[in-house]
């Protein structure tokens, strides 16, 4: 039998797992997805802050750091911290197998600070520096004010896996970014061969919002041929995007400024699809996932996703099938009126807050739990 995981490898495509909470590292769960082919990490709060919230797992180290009067933020880092070091110890075995293309786990600053330039400079260089490991990304949203923050942190050598990308530009400006840090350290002699990035471009999330205004659309259509012409673009938005943005990686790989810092031993910075699991239950599990295969990507997938791949799925290069069909689908949402640019600067947006939200949330479970076990409120 064919085991999807090791046959997207084949394809050139890296499976990460989005998922990381500490039971995960102690039962041996993330030891044994190593095993079977799973390259890389990510987390975020929301994760976090159900991990907290429903098991024991953190009471003690909880109890402990609020004792010494360190406030919720403070905890959170601390406990995020002590489980990403574990967990890149765990996957350093694939970093040094894949010599640092793979083998890595992100940990991202506050969405706080998501629109804060300074503030987001300031937290990734003190994360990486906590970290205090070769194969960590600091996750770093891809709104304008982070793109300064991208360059100015690749400048200092810090992996950035650029998050909340929805739109095509956004992803150039970020992948520019980037350049734009490593030609820093290349003017100061410094050395590119082990500076690492990824691209998170968001996939459904971008579906979510067309197939709304699509149904409302359909919904006012009196011609039943114009309502099926409207309905048939459901669902195909997010993958147009997304395969669209992959022909933009490959313009900027081949470009005479891209050559230039390969020549000094740079790796480029690999699109990774996010958010692909489906938000749809009308659509296949692995819509998303079987749709954008192709080489120097990844693909990072929540459990869900993830079990529903281990069943079966059909694995093939896809990722540039049809790009004349991709152009033409958002060609066709243009002319009815739904703007790419309107949608994805509408989820970027909402992006931020669903990132925050959580964030707030998780800051609010752990003073609930420090009070909880007797520990002493910050002030």
């Amino acid at each position: 039998m064919i085991d999807p995981i090791r046959e997207l490898a084949r394809h050139g495509q890296s499976l990460w797992y989005d998922g990381l909470k500490r039971d995960l590292i102690r039962t041996g769960g993330l030891a044994r997805l190593v095993e079977d082919g799973v390259r890389g990490l990510t987390t975020n709060p929301a994760i976090y802050e159900k991990a907290i919230a429903g098991t024991a797992d953190y009471d003690a180290d909880i109890a402990a750091l609020g004792s010494r009067g360190l406030d919720a933020k403070a905890i959170y880092e601390a406990l995020a911290i002590q489980d990403l070091r574990a967990a890149a110890d765990l996957m350093r075995a694939v970093w040094d197998e894949t010599d640092g293309r793979d083998g890595f786990a992100s940990l991202e600053v506050s969405p706080l600070v998501a629109l804060d330039t300074r503030a987001t400079i300031e937290e990734g260089r003190r994360l990486w520096k906590a970290l205090a490991r070769p194969n960590v990304f600091i996750k770093v949203p891809g709104t304008p004010e982070g793109m300064p923050a991208i360059e100015a942190l690749a400048a200092e050598g810090v992996n950035v896996n650029v998050t909340l990308l929805f739109s095509r530009a956004a992803y150039r400006q970020a992948a520019e970014a980037w350049m734009a840090g490593l030609e820093a350290r290349a003017r100061r002699g410094e050395a590119l061969s082990r500076a690492a990035s990824v691209a998170s471009f968001f996939v459904s999330r971008i579906d979510t919002l067309v197939d709304r205004r699509l149904d409302e659309k359909a919904r006012g259509a009196a011609d039943p041929g114009e309502r099926g012409r409207i309905e048939a673009l459901r669902g195909k938005a997010g993958i147009a995007n997304a395969k669209l943005a992959y022909q933009d990686f490959k313009e900027l790989v081949a470009s005479e400024r891209w050559a230039a810092l390969a020549a000094r031993g740079a790796r480029p910075q690999r699109v990774l699809f996010a958010s692909t699991s489906v938000k749809d239950p009308r659509y296949p599990e692995l819509l998303y996932v079987e749709a954008l295969v192709g080489p120097e990507t990844v693909d990072t997938v929540p459990p869900d996703t993830l079990e529903a791949l281990r069943r079966g799925a059909t694995v093939r290069d896809t990722l540039e099938d049809e790009i004349g069909l991709a152009r033409a689908q958002l060609a066709a949402l243009e002319s009815l009126g739904i703007s790419m640019d309107t949608v994805t600067d509408a989820v970027l947006e909402e992006g931020v807050r669903k990132f925050a939200e959580p964030f707030q949330q998780l800051l609010a479970t752990i003073d609930a739990r420090r009070a909880h076990l007797g520990a002493p409120t910050a002030h």
